[in-house]
């Protein structure tokens, strides 16, 4: 299920993204580096993400603590692109 608060820009060319949290820690996933769109998730551990993006974007995943969250990486949305056929399983 792909979800979005902001829809994406109608012109921009969107990618299917898939982003798996394989830590036993619960994450938030963001994207704020492209410009009148936000994007942000909480991703339980062993659960995948699916979501549509462009491919500039730059998703920023944080690890929760008791008390803060802290930034773990970045990661290229067109590094995290995948082909729809790729999701059904026979």
């Amino acid at each position: 299920m792909t979800q979005l608060i902001d829809n994406l820009p109608a012109e921009s060319r969107q990618i299917l993204c898939c982003y798996c949290n394989g830590t036993t820690q619960v994450q938030i996933v963001r994207i704020t580096n492209i410009p009148h769109w936000y994007f942000e998730r909480v991703v339980f551990p062993q659960q995948r993400l699916l979501f549509s993006a462009v491919p500039e974007a730059k998703l920023q995943i944080y690890t929760t603590e008791a008390v803060s969250a802290t930034i773990g990486d970045n990661i290229l949305c067109d590094r995290l692109q995948v082909e729809e056929k790729e999701l059904v399983h026979h």
